[in-house]
């Protein structure tokens, strides 16, 4: 099981209510789906910044010339 932390925190009630109307989930359910919302699209603009820095080694030409459809 996860460890978890208890907190308080004071929301924007109308805030809170359209967030729970979109994930048609409780409170603690619909925080937790918008944290990790969040820690994905910050994972994401890591990777989005490797893009061209890094060398696979790979050679596409000879990939595409493996391919079978």
């Amino acid at each position: 099981m996860l460890e978890t932390q208890k907190i308080t925190a004071h929301l924007p009630k109308g805030l809170l209510k359209k967030a729970r109307k979109a994930t048609g989930a409780g409170i603690t359910e619909t925080l937790r789906e918008g944290l990790e919302l969040l820690a994905r699209q910050q994972a994401y603009k890591n990777l989005l910044a490797l893009q061209g820095k890094l060398d696979l080694g790979i050679d596409l030409k000879a990939l595409r010339e493996d391919r079978e459809f």
